[in-house]
């Protein structure tokens, strides 16, 4: 039965109430208080501080990126070193998309998702092959060489000097990007929300209890007939999609699109972030993206030319001394967010 479920050969409504695998899909299906006050906040947040609009935007894009990599490294246990390469091709996507093809920000977001999600797709038989440190170079590798042929194809990507003169249309052919965000931090909060739901409905499914189950152990979840491969397959290609999506929004926001979204210190960025904010539960990347961005915004209007120094240290002060405390408030928060325990970390 079990084996069915995980496998998503029958529907849920089949079983009986006993079934234990049923009361879990119910029970991460459903919408929590804490949620709704949570997203709520961000609703707040954005009318009641419009000079706050611009960071809204790059913390909706930076919590999207890391969701992105928390439904591979939370659920499905794979690490990566170069999750940069799905940004910075998504951005370079609908960088080049509104340049040659359409404005049009929606149509722009859908190529980037198409073209990530098949890099993603191509990328995940290699990651199937050998251990943890093989894949921490395998991603790595992917990014540093995508990096590399955006800085050779300068007739094509504008090389060293970045993809210039992006200018994008009204969304929906309404919603024209102004100067003050607004539009902007409105498109990107819709879209990491919109996303978050569709991530919380997938791992809250039979799909997502089995890659969780992969994640735990992969030749338990392969002994009652998950196939482990297609599986994980499938979570990395949705992953780098979702990075995809968060690096087009980076283009389609700021109308420029640069080298650097390819830089290893974005994934190492995006893995601080999710030690901040724990794995597994996909509030932990949006919780980590506002508070390491807050910090970081606040550190560099404090100290402009040392900002990175403070960071680091701050962090490993966080490791060292107030780990223990924070993760067991992250503890109790996750249960309220997600109804069950904490699971261990990957």
């Amino acid at each position: 039965m079990e084996q069915a479920v995980l496998k998503g050969a029958v529907p849920i409504s089949a079983f009986a109430d006993e079934s234990a695998v049923a009361r879990t899909l119910r029970a991460g299906a459903r919408w929590r208080w804490v949620e709704t006050g949570f997203w709520a906040a961000i609703a707040v947040c954005y009318f009641v501080f419009p000079r706050y609009l611009p960071i809204m935007s790059e913390i909706a894009i930076l919590a999207l990126f890391a969701l992105s990599l928390d439904l591979i490294l939370g659920y499905g246990g794979i690490v990566s070193l170069g999750h940069a390469a799905f940004f910075g091709l998504g951005a370079y996507t609908a960088g080049l998309f509104a340049l040659n093809i359409s404005p049009d920000p929606l149509l722009g977001l859908a190529a980037s998702t198409i073209v990530t999600a098949l890099l993603g797709l191509l990328t995940s038989v290699l990651l199937l092959r050998g251990s943890d440190l093989t894949r921490l170079m395998l991603t790595l590798a992917i990014a540093l060489v995508l990096q590399e042929a955006a800085n050779q194809l300068g007739a094509y990507t504008g090389g060293a000097d970045g993809l210039q003169g992006i200018s994008m249309g009204a969304i929906a052919g309404r919603f024209a990007f102004d100067l003050t965000g607004q539009t902007a931090a409105a498109y990107s909060l819709v879209t990491l929300f919109i996303l978050f739901l569709i991530a919380r409905r997938t791992m809250a499914s039979p799909f997502g209890l089995s890659v969780r189950a992969i994640r735990d152990n992969p030749k338990r979840a392969a002994a009652v007939g998950v196939p482990v491969n297609r599986r994980l397959m499938a979570i990395y290609t949705v992953a780098g999609a979702y990075a995809g999506i968060a690096g087009g929004l980076l283009a389609q926001t700021t109308q420029f699109v640069s080298l650097d979204v390819f830089e290893f210190q974005r994934s190492a960025d995006l893995i601080l972030v999710l030690i901040i904010g724990g794995t597994g539960y996909l509030y932990g990347g949006l919780i980590g993206a506002i508070i390491f961005k807050l910090m970081q915004d606040g550190l560099a209007t404090i100290t402009p030319q040392y900002w990175q120094f403070w960071v680091g240290l701050l962090l490993v002060i966080f490791v060292l001394a107030g780990r223990e405390r924070t993760g067991e408030a992250l503890a109790m928060l996750r249960r309220r967010l997600t109804g069950r325990p904490q699971e261990a970390q990957p």
